[in-house]
Order: structure tokens, then C-alpha cells, then sequence
């Protein structure tokens, strides 16, 4: 039996990356799983014109990444301590940031970031290392961002995914049933089947039949993507909502009262090619809790 892969979870010394270590380590004691903790050291080309700064700020910059693992760890220990189930490692890595933890990620269960680290430009709602990691990592990348309790990401709620009829989706849909039922919460799953606002005075309303029609294809949309887990999950409780308007804005309120959002890369709309859909794009921007981006195979 080959040995279960580790959450993996990037610290930079920020008050980001310290909630992505709390959900991280929260989420390996739920699910029994090795916690790896990695922070990743960077040295500017510039520095390299000038041998002895540059020598001289690399040993400086390796100490502070040992300082921050030796901490990160010590709070994780502290918080899977009851568990008695998570080992928790730590490594220092050296590289660009971003491609850096994509590589990372080829041997993670899941790859935890913060919304943004230091150095990041202020007033920026996700960084630009979260955002690339979320479009090129392999494994489901979870941005920890949002409201926060007692100075930690929320950890009560619902575990809410988007639904659509893109292939994309089933990857999000069995990650989120297992979120779900290592957290003990209800499972939200959300199909949004229209992305442009049509007034009721067009003709757009309830009663159309056309629209009648829609509601009811979607509804059934989300039963086949949703068919054959409850049976594999019946600890999880499903709730369903067919929707028609702006998928970022009804996956948006859900995030406020949800512990975790779960999106796939690209949904139906998405153009081919494109690494990052628009919605789940916005969502890592702007969602009130962390959101987990997950890729499927179909898209490698």
C-alpha cells in the first residue's frame, strides 16, 4: 500500500500564510493525513552582480525560512496534538515562488496557500503566487482567504460546491463530498445556469414556460452530477439549489455562512485553454471563506 500523500501547506512569515497553516493542519487531523510544511527561498537576480551580498543576504534570508518553519510547525503540533494521527514535516526550498510549489504540488494531496504573502502590493485581493499556483498546480489548490474567527479560518458551516455541466466539475463535486464528510458538515451543491441578467419586463420570469423548461433541465443536470455519491457518502447531508443568475454572486453569498467553497478550474463557459476560469478566478479574489480550486483530468 503506497504511502498517502501529504497536505502541503506554504508559509512566507505573513498573517495569510499563518490562517493557510491553521486550515491546513486542521484538515489533516480530520482526514488523518501528513502535514508538510514548506516556505520557499528566493534570491532576486540582481543580487547576484554584487557575489558577497548576494552570499550574504542568502544565508540571511535561509535563516529566517528555517525561524518560520520552526514556528509554523510548533503551532501545527499544537493544534493536531490531540489527533495523535498527523505527522508534521517541514522543508526549505529554494526557487521562483509559484513554479516552485507547482512542482510541489505533483506529490500533494492538496496544496495550501494564503490569499496573499509578504511583499505582495497592498490592497491587491490575491496574490499573484496564489493566483498562478491555482491555474498550474496538479493537485486541488485551496486559496485560504475571507472572514476569520478568534483569528482563524472558519471552521463551521456548510462545504459548498459549484455544479454546472462541464465535465470540470466532477473533479470539484467528489473532492467537496469528501470534504464534507471529514468535517462532519452539509454539503451545498450549486447550479447556477445563467451567467447574464435578463429583466422580468423581457419576459424572463418564473412563469415562462421556456423558462420552466431551463429550470427543469438544470435540475436534472445537477442530479446526474451528484448521482452515485450520496451512496458512497451517506454520512453527508446534500442540499440542492438550481439557480438562474450570476454564478460569482450566488456562489459569493453561500461563501459567507460556508467553511470551505469548491470550484473546478473552468466550467462550461470557460474558454478552452484558459487555466482559470472567469468564476473561479473571481471567487479566489473575493470569497468570504477559503476557496479550493480543483482541476480534473479531463483538462491535462
Amino acid at each position: 500500500m503506497s504511502e498517502p500523500k501529504p497536505i502541503v501547506v506554504a508559509v512566507d512569515g505573513s498573517e495569510a500564510s499563518t490562517h493557510a497553516m491553521i486550515w491546513a493542519a486542521r484538515s489533516a487531523a480530520a482526514r488523518a493525513l501528513p502535514l508538510h510544511i514548506v516556505t520557499v527561498v528566493h534570491i532576486p537576480a540582481f543580487y547576484y552582480s554584487e557575489p558577497y551580498l548576494a552570499q550574504s543576504f542568502h544565508e540571511e534570508m535561509k535563516a529566517t525560512a528555517r525561524d518560520r518553519l520552526d514556528s509554523a510547525a510548533m503551532m501545527a503540533r499544537q493544534i493536531v496534538d490531540d489527533s495523535g494521527r498527523v505527522e508534521v514535516t517541514t522543508e526549505q526550498l529554494e526557487g521562483k515562488v509559484a513554479s516552485t510549489l507547482v512542482a510541489v504540488s505533483a506529490k500533494a494531496d492538496r496544496l495550501v496557500v494564503g490569499s496573499r504573502g509578504l511583499g505582495e502590493v497592498k490592497g491587491l485581493l490575491a496574490g499573484s503566487v496564489s493566483t498562478a499556483v491555482a491555474s498550474h498546480a496538479v493537485a486541488p489548490v485551496v486559496v485560504v482567504r475571507g472572514r476569520t474567527l478568534d483569528g482563524a479560518p472558519p471552521a463551521e458551516g456548510p462545504v459548498v460546491v459549484g455544479v454546472d455541466g462541464s465535465e470540470s466539475c466532477r473533479a470539484a463535486v467528489e473532492v467537496a463530498f469528501a470534504e464534507a464528510s471529514s468535517r462532519g458538515a452539509t454539503l451545498v451543491a450549486v447550479n447556477v445556469w445563467s451567467d447574464v441578467s435578463v429583466q422580468p419586463s423581457l419576459g424572463a420570469v418564473p412563469e415562462d414556460p421556456h423558462w420552466s423548461r431551463i429550470q427543469t433541465g438544470e435540475e436534472i443536470v445537477l442530479a446526474e452530477r451528484l448521482a452515485g455519491y450520496r451512496e458512497r457518502y451517506p454520512d453527508v447531508v446534500v442540499e440542492r439549489v438550481v439557480a438562474r443568475d450570476r454564478p460569482v454572486r450566488v456562489l459569493s453569498e453561500y461563501a459567507e455562512q460556508a467553511q470551505l467553497l469548491v470550484v473546478g478550474t473552468r466550467g462550461r463557459g470557460g474558454f478552452k485553454g484558459l487555466l482559470l476560469g472567469s468564476t473561479s478566478n473571481a471567487l479566489i479574489q473575493t470569497a468570504d471563506c477559503p476557496v479550493m480550486v480543483v482541476r480534473s483530468e479531463v483538462e491535462d
